[in-house]
């Protein structure tokens, strides 16, 4: 992987955080770089089962990958947002 590719990695990663943010319902005490770090990691997971499921062909822009990329990290979102509402109640 290029420099040039881990760069749009992180920017796509911004982009699918703030989606799967925007998907799951209700208020997420999370702050913003965790969003970031889940959308980065959701990029890279849904593009890689994207990738091995067939649904990403070729380079360029593909709507199944983007799809799978922001279900991927509203799963995130949600799973830590629990995680990490239950950490600061116990502070």
């Amino acid at each position: 992987m290029t420099v040039t590719g881990i760069i749009t990695a992180i920017i796509v990663g911004l982009i699918i955080g703030a989606l799967g943010r925007l998907v799951v319902p209700g208020r997420q005490p999370i702050p913003i770089w965790l969003t970031i770090v889940i959308g980065i990691v959701a990029a890279f997971i849904g593009s890689f089962v994207a990738r091995a499921l067939g649904l990403a062909t070729g380079s360029g822009f593909n709507i199944g990958e983007l799809i799978l990329q922001v279900v991927v990290a509203a799963i995130g979102v949600f799973l830590v947002t629990g995680l990490y509402g239950r950490r600061s109640v116990h502070r």
